[in-house]
């Protein structure tokens, strides 16, 4: 018994099938053959397509004063600065003056013990007194001897040597009155007085103790005449002279005073190597004796190129910018640049190498532009 063809729906269902087949693969023929045209054609999303310019903002480099300096770490010191320290050993029997008290010149500090120093003195100036008593007798003896010498009782050799004796006395009491200056100084130098007027520091000693010539009593600073000194590394002390601008700058490098200098050493610091220069500070200078300061030597002023700090990459520790250029097809181009920068002045760097002036340097954009890249040039702040 056949079946009925009629009846059976397998083979109309592969027919079917095969055509929807054959359709699609006609389809996907065709799209390509239509795609392939276009890339050949140049049209969008082509290989051969134009590369579309970036937006950039470029300006001229041109020569300008560029500042020349070096930073350093100064010392604030005072022409009226003075350490105390004691000419006599000794105790310490008082304290007249307290820390951070302004005291005038002369005015006493503190004492030490004198007892021993003035049994000295008193010792010599009993000495003395027989001195001047020798002397009165020397007189008195050659006085009479002029008168028997006159009246011819005596020989001119006994004369002579009474008005030695007094000559010599008088020597001897010469020589206890210096020995007395002598000791009443020393006795002085028990009481410590201020050689300056100012105010005074730390007293780091107590009554009782026994203080020495090398023993720091204490200090005596007026807040006036005020100077820096520098120490300059003998490497770079070829350039130093009078006359040199300093700017003292704060923590983010903002100038609080400037100087000049005046004074440059002549000698080396052996075990520094290096130079010392000083420069006076104004008047109304915010600032203390010992106190640190940072400070900006300028060496000179000079033509040179400064490039923005935004407009500087940098790559595996070398610096690089991005210049114009005219390309093959004279479209303008962005070129990858290396270059060598030296100190930060304001919000730019100097150049030191790898750029002249008149170059087309892009300042904005860099981000998105690479070597090459075809860009759009416009001045800042024109888009």
């Amino acid at each position: 018994m056949t079946s009925d063809p009629v009846l059976s729906p397998l083979p109309v269902l592969r027919a079917a099938l095969a055509g929807l087949v054959v359709s699609a693969g006609l389809l996907f023929a065709a799209c390509s053959d239509n795609g392939g045209a276009g890339a050949a054609a140049g049209g969008p999303g082509g290989a051969a397509g134009p590369r579309v310019a970036m937006g950039v903002e470029a300006v001229a480099l041109t020569l300008e004063p560029v500042e020349r300096s070096s930073e350093y770490i100064a010392t604030v010191k005072s022409r009226r600065s003075s350490t105390i320290q004691p000419q006599v050993e000794g105790f310490i029997t008082g304290i007249s003056a307290r820390p951070g008290q302004r005291v005038g010149r002369g005015t006493a500090l503190m004492t030490i013990d004198a007892g021993r120093q003035e049994a000295a003195v008193a010792s010599l100036e009993s000495m003395r007194a027989a001195r001047d008593a020798d002397v009165q007798y020397a007189r008195q003896q050659a006085d009479r001897m002029k008168k028997l010498y006159d009246a011819g009782a005596v020989s001119q050799q006994e004369y002579e040597q009474s008005a030695t004796a007094v000559q010599t006395t008088q020597a001897q009491m010469r020589a206890a009155d210096a020995q007395i200056r002598e000791q009443r100084v020393e006795l002085g130098y028990h009481r410590v007085t201020a050689p300056t007027a100012g105010v005074v520091g730390d007293i780091p000693v107590r009554v009782g103790d026994r203080v020495t010539r090398q023993t720091v009593l204490t200090t005596v600073d007026e807040n006036a005449g005020l100077e820096l000194y520098v120490s300059v590394p003998v490497a770079q002390a070829t350039a130093l002279r009078s006359g040199l601008t300093v700017r003292i700058v704060d923590d983010a490098g903002q100038t609080i005073t400037t100087s000049t200098i005046n004074f440059v050493s002549p000698s080396v610091d052996t075990p520094t190597q290096s130079v010392l220069v000083k420069a006076p500070l104004p008047p109304d200078a915010p600032f203390r004796s010992d106190q640190f300061v940072r400070i900006s030597l300028v060496w000179d002023n000079q033509p040179g190129l400064t490039v923005p700090l935004v407009a500087v990459t940098r790559i595996n520790g070398q610096h690089f910018v991005y210049v114009v250029e005219r390309g093959d097809s004279g479209t303008s181009v962005a070129r990858q640049r290396a270059v060598r920068l030296g100190p930060v002045v304001g919000n730019n760097y100097t150049v030191v190498s790898g750029l002249a002036a008149g170059e087309q340097l892009i300042v904005s954009g860099v981000q998105k532009i690479g070597d090459g890249v075809p860009v759009s040039v416009t001045a800042p702040g024109a888009r």
